[in-house]
Parts: structure tokens; C-alpha cells; sequence
């Protein structure tokens, strides 16, 4: 039987397309004392003179600063607790349902949001936005005997977020589910033309490709309060001359917004076409009564 499909899923990034901040300067690094250009500068040198990954470099670089103060997952999310976002959110999570229709719900058309992101899961699980999100897939770490954090145990790089939107793909949204496993297309619950993806740059490129690819939706959000407009620049670069994304918006999440009136637009496309495929299969799987 095949999936019911009418579910569109809207998949975020999460620094600086959610927040304008780096999650660990704005809240870990204060807390603990930790200088944040040292602490970026550590974690390069990493990559750049021992040849490590970049989410890799900066988990490791997180540890050997919390050696001897090491925190537990619990006190993780505390501190997640202090996140701030960008304008209009977690308001944007509810409100979006609105753009729905009577006649969308009545077909079964809702929305679920997720966020895929290198950044630590833990944090954002404390964070305000969590009780709005379906799934959030980030870097995580186990603990010890005493729950302290320890090795790392989930890394997810900008190039292995893609894993994670097939996981939305096929449902498979838990760890021990092998999303390598085959599915046919019509009984996956979110196709990929019901997703759309918001990022803000480069490191976001595996997932604009994936969208641009498959037939999804995908858009790059800046800073409007960046003086130096480099948030921008990224994203007109992934616009103009990368041909990655075909829209670029400011992240201001609130109605009536750029960024806000092209995600309902999307969304509305999306449930129309919901819509008129459930409508044909009806008609398909109509068969007239006899006349006499």
C-alpha cells in the first residue's frame, strides 16, 4: 500500500539560518569561560595542520577545553535554554499551519519542520524551538560512568546532512533505522518535492544540490543587520553564479516577511499539488454505475 504522502516537510539549518549566532559562542563558551577567537583558531589549525574534518575539530577542540569541567547532555540542554533566534521565531513553527486551508486539511495536508544541523543536538533539544520541531538531528556525545560527555557519537558534517533528508525521505528519522535500506518512491511519507530547505551558505550546498536535484524546494537566508553584507554575498554567490538556489531572502521569520511569503507560497504550491493528485486518484479509481 502505498504512502498517503500529503505531509510537507520544511527542513532547516540551524546558525545563522535560525539564529544569527553561533550556538556554542553565544552560550557555551560565555558559560565556561572559553574564548571563542582562540578557541575557532584551535579547532583550524586542527583541520588545516593535522588534516581533520571540520565538525570533528571542533568537538575535539570542545573536549580538551572542558577536560577537567567536562558537562553532562543535561546540563547541555540547560543552557540551550538561552538560545535566541532570528525575528518571528518560534512564532513561525504554529503559525505556519494557518496558510492551510480548510480543503488542504480535509485531504490530509499538514506541515512538520525539522532541523539538520553540525551544531550539538543537546543544545537545541533546551533550546525554545524544540517542542515545535518533528525531529532534530545534530552532533552528540555519549557519557561516562558519571554522565560526564565524552567521546563523540554522532557527527554530522555538512556533507552528511543529506543522509539526514533522506531519513525525512523514507521516515526512518531513528538511528538504528538503515536508511540505506530500499524503499520505493510512493511509499516514502515526505517525497522530495514536498520538502523545502532553508540554509544560509556554503555548507549547505550537499543539501540545495539534493533539493535542486530530486525536485524540492530550497532557499538561502542573510543577516539584514550584517554591515559588512558577507551573509548576503554568500548567498547572492549561491544565486547568481553557483545557480544552487533560486531564492535568497533576509531571515526574518515574521508575517508578512520576504522569507515568510515565499515559504507559504511554497507550502501552498505544494498542497495544491497534494491536492490535485489526490483528486485524480479518485477519479482514476472511480467506476461509473451502469446506465440504463
Amino acid at each position: 500500500m502505498a504512502a498517503s504522502q500529503t505531509t510537507i516537510g520544511i527542513i532547516y539549518d540551524y546558525d545563522q539560518t535560525l539564529s544569527p549566532n553561533y550556538m556554542q559562542d553565544e552560550v557555551l563558551f560565555p558559560h565556561f569561560g572559553i574564548n571563542a577567537e582562540q578557541f575557532w583558531k584551535k579547532s583550524r589549525e586542527l583541520v588545516d595542520k593535522e588534516g581533520y574534518d571540520g565538525e570533528l575539530a571542533y568537538l575535539k577542540s570542545m573536549l580538551d577545553y572542558l577536560e577537567l569541567d567536562r558537562p553532562t547532555n543535561k546540563e547541555l540542554r540547560k543552557l540551550g535554554e538561552n538560545l535566541n533566534f532570528y525575528k518571528g521565531l518560534p512564532e513561525l513553527f504554529d503559525e505556519m499551519s494557518s496558510v492551510l486551508t480548510a480543503e488542504h486539511r480535509l485531504f490530509g495536508v499538514k506541515i512538520e519542520h525539522y532541523i539538520v544541523s553540525s551544531g550539538l543536538k543537546a543544545l537545541l533539544d533546551g533550546s525554545r524551538i524544540a517542542p515545535y520541531v518533528k525531529k532534530i538531528f545534530g552532533c552528540e556525545f555519549g557519557e561516562d560512568a558519571h554522565g560526564r560527555i565524552t567521546f563523540p557519537k554522532r557527527v554530522i558534517s555538512h556533507t552528511t546532512k543529506t543522509q539526514y533528508i533522506f531519513r525525512i525521505n523514507k521516515g526512518m528519522l531513528e538511528p538504528n533505522e538503515d536508511v540505506n535500506d530500499h524503499m520505493p518512491p510512493e511509499l516514502r511519507p515526505i517525497p522530495f518535492n514536498h520538502m523545502i530547505y532553508v540554509g544560509d551558505g556554503p555548507t549547505d550546498v550537499p543539501c540545495f544540490t539534493l533539493m535542486k536535484k530530486y525536485g524540492g524546494n530550497a532557499l538561502a537566508v542573510y543577516n539584514p543587520d550584517e554591515k559588512d553584507r558577507a551573509s548576503f554575498r554568500k548567498c547572492y554567490l549561491l544565486s547568481a553564479h553557483a545557480d544552487r538556489i533560486k531564492h535568497i531572502a533576509p531571515a526574518d521569520y515574521r508575517a508578512g516577511s520576504h522569507l515568510r511569503m515565499l515559504l507559504e507560497e511554497m507550502v501552498l504550491e505544494i498542497a495544491n499539488g497534494i491536492i490535485r493528485r489526490k483528486r485524480a486518484e479518485m477519479e482514476d479509481g472511480m467506476i461509473s454505475a451502469p446506465h440504463f
